[in-house]
């Protein structure tokens, strides 16, 4: 017998899901706790009694996706097989990934979080645990006092390249490089 915090945990996860799956298909536009809740098969004020509002769901949203991305750079972080140059590039590929794939959610990452204070505050420390993995990966390459401005130059091309990657403006036949390339090109400049 499932006890009813497990049962509202359940309902959670599926709402999430849920608001995924639709913010992936048509953008944030598409999310509306309604169709979340038809979604995830359940009543029309469950999506209420987990998110106050449909800012909240996606920021919640976002944030278990800044927490995934977390995840994955402390792995790259601890492969000792690569070179710091090596690890910095695949956690930047990491980053590229989610926009290549899911682009309107890797909008939503890295848009400001808005809702309730609890999601808010999940996003931010997400969005943190991030970006303090980046900035490591970057010190062990240039060292921690040069390692801030760096990635936020880092970051902030990785951005641009992944949404004109995306957005169909750079393809290799107009200018003779992939993302990937450019990329690669970005890191072994600050070696």
């Amino acid at each position: 017998m499932i006890s009813r915090v497990e049962s509202a945990a359940m309902t959670r996860r599926a709402l999430l899901d849920a608001a995924a799956d639709l913010l992936d298909a048509g953008g944030p536009d598409a999310v509306t706790l309604r169709e979340v809740g038809a979604r995830a098969g359940v009543t029309r004020g469950a999506p209420y009694r987990h998110f106050p509002d449909k800012d909240s769901l996606l920021t919640t949203v976002a944030a278990e996706a800044l927490d995934r991305l977390a995840d994955q750079v402390r792995a790259v972080q601890a492969e000792p097989r690569l070179s710091p140059a090596e690890r910095l590039e695949r956690a930047l590929f990491a980053l590229m990934a989610i926009g290549r794939s899911r682009p309107h959610l890797y909008r939503l990452m890295f848009a400001a979080p808005a809702g309730d204070e609890a999601a808010i505050r999940a996003a931010t420390r997400a969005a943190d645990r991030a970006m303090d993995g980046l900035l490591a990966l970057v010190g062990e390459l240039i060292g921690a006092e040069r390692a801030r401005p760096v990635a936020a130059l880092l970051l902030t091309s990785v951005h641009g390249i992944t949404d004109m990657e995306v957005s169909g403006h750079l393809t290799a036949d107009k200018w003779h490089t992939t993302a990937d390339e450019l990329v690669s090109t970005l890191v072994s400049m600050i070696v």
